[in-house]
């Protein structure tokens, strides 16, 4: 996912990725420990009132148009075939939400089969059934409903020119043979497939929902239903008498009532949590600590206590543009050159970000830590002796944060002897010159990605596989190799987690070794909470609260 942009398929984690995901993040903490996340002092009990304070004027609850991830707004109405484990201090897991295991594949790795549980009901005491989940999914294909994560949309068999269920068409490749069994037919292998099950359009949906108005009344699966929504104001959730906490193992439900303040300012948020005060001592912030608010937190004991960060998030990273910059020991030279240190200071300094040397982020199982190209400024040079390279041209938005990297980056390439001329634009034209075209506008360019789940598949192959380039595709370096394309493929088509794992890693460094992007940080997420909300926490990946297992202060 761009953290900058949206993509249908490649959400954009300060752009979609639920109701935590608005905004830019400065954090602080060591780059190789887990989550510095604080939980409050208050004990865990069952009832009273939370409350989300949240910048956003819109909470949308139709799954077919969400990005919401597993463990953030969506997740507390609707259920999933699969979902997420997060816990402290551990890696992500995949796990059985409304079916009954992860999934079974054939051996060919083109099918995938679920069965429900027993005993799931929608809130108005439907049995939720196959047919219902089906239904959520190829409502996702209409026009109508476009914005949310699309993956199933590309891996599924025979969907050319699909447009949804009305008229009663169906997708041959979603099989439901009983009211308890799916059967998914695959395009190809695909051995992530049950981390797509856990993505939001695998939500049950009944027949009829309407297009418009379900992104507000929606029909819950999940402990909570939406009671109340007033625009651009409050949504109230409330419990769902029809959910079992025997067959959900991802959810606590703890509180009664969760409630979402919508159009906050950001600041006056930070000053209310500081503050600690009545109804907000259960209350948290679902967008990012701002730099500006972190050293007055820091500086208060009480608020320095609730405050939970991430030790590491969202890769930024400079690509580079390899249909222009072919010369390898150029861009190992680049890599070199670049002072990472400086990076991390333009970002706030370990406030707001830790050193990257991998494209595989912190939190996704199966990394591996390597640093090929520490800073070495001499050793740059040495490389770039008798070579003539033109001046070069360094895309970035003209947001604080890729302007603050894009300055630092180009000191230090200057101060290895190259020329950087540093092109600031819009976003939109970002976006454009970046992924469309044939990438003649520039050489080198600021970006910033985080994967739209748990595996290293999503952080390497929209950025390095030759599919992606051009067409709104991610792989910006303009990269293209064989072998490469051939063990993402591999890799992809692995069911066997483990082993795809080390395949993953071993991808990692190979890509690395060719230089087509240099790893330049990952950014650090916080978290402000009152003192009343309790299993309060923040992991390197989703880097952001688990708001499934939070519970308040009933009192």
């Amino acid at each position: 996912m761009d953290t900058s942009t949206t993509k249908l398929s490649r959400r954009g984690l300060l752009a979609g990725g639920g109701l935590g995901a608005l905004a830019p993040a400065l954090s602080a903490c060591d780059a190789n420990g887990r989550s510095t996340g604080a939980s409050s002092s208050a004990s865990a009990s069952k009832g009273g009132t939370m409350t989300i304070l949240t910048s956003a004027t819109d909470v949308n609850f139709d799954p077919a148009k969400s990005q919401s991830m597993a463990v953030t707004s969506l997740g507390l109405v609707h259920r999933r075939l699969t979902s997420w484990k997060i816990t402290p201090g551990g890696e992500a897991e995949v796990v059985p939400d409304l079916a009954t295991d992860t999934g079974t594949v054939s051996k060919d790795g083109l099918t995938w089969t679920y069965t429900l549980k027993d005993g799931a009901r929608m809130e108005d005491g439907k049995p939720v059934t196959a047919a219902m989940v089906k239904n959520g999914l190829e409502r996702s294909f209409s026009s109508t409903l476009s914005g949310g994560l699309g993956y199933h949309k590309a891996l599924l068999a025979d969907t050319k020119g699909y447009q949804g269920p009305s008229g009663g068409k169906h997708l041959a490749s979603i099989e439901t043979p009983d009211d308890k069994t799916l059967v998914f037919h695959l395009e190809h292998p695909y051995g992530d497939w049950p981390w797509i099950a856990s993505t939001p359009a695998f939500a049950p949906v009944p027949e009829g929902a309407d297009a418009t108005s379900y992104a507000r009344k929606p029909v819950a699966s999940g402990p909570y239903r939406v009671a109340e929504y007033k625009q651009g104001s409050s949504v109230r959730l409330e419990r769902n008498a029809q959910w079992s906490a025997d067959n959900d193992q991802v959810r606590t439900a703890m509180p009664d009532v969760i409630t979402f303040s919508l159009g906050q300012d950001e600041s006056v948020v930070s000053q209310r949590l500081i503050a600690d005060a009545g109804a907000d001592r259960n209350a948290f912030g679902a967008d990012l600590v701002a730099a500006a608010q972190l050293a007055q937190i820091s500086s208060n004991p009480s608020a320095k206590g609730r405050l939970a960060t991430s030790s590491a998030g969202p890769l930024q990273y400079l690509a580079i543009n390899t249909t222009r910059i072919t010369d390898l020991d150029v861009r190992k030279a680049i890599a070199l050159a670049v002072d990472k240190a400086a990076v991390i200071s333009a970002l706030g300094g370990e406030l707001g970000a830790v050193v990257a040397t991998t494209f595989i982020t912190p939190g996704i199982p199966g990394r591996e830590e390597f640093d090929l190209f520490p800073t070495d400024v001499d050793k740059a040079k040495q490389l770039l002796a008798g070579k003539k390279v033109p001046a070069l041209t360094l895309l970035a938005q003209n947001g604080a944060a890729p302007s603050a990297i894009a300055q630092a980056v180009a000191q230090s390439l200057t101060e290895a002897g190259l020329t950087v001329n540093i092109a600031p634009v819009e976003s939109d034209t970002w976006t454009e010159r970046a992924t469309q075209g044939n990438g003649s506008g520039y050489d080198l360019a600021i970006a910033s990605w985080n994967p739209d789940y748990p595996s290293a598949n999503a952080n390497l192959q929209p950025l390095f596989a030759s599919s992606e380039i051009g067409q709104g595709g991610y792989n910006i370096s303009r990269w293209s190799d064989q072998a490469i394309d051939a063990a993402i493929r591999d890799a992809t088509e692995n069911p066997d987690a483990e082993a795809a794992k080390k395949q993953w890693a071993a991808i990692d460094r190979r890509i690395a070794e060719q230089v087509p992007a240099v790893p330049l940080a990952y950014r650090r997420n916080s978290f402000l909470h009152g003192s009343g909300v309790s299993n309060f926490f923040v992991e390197p990946f989703p880097a952001y609260p688990n708001y499934l297992v939070l519970g308040v202060s009933a009192s």
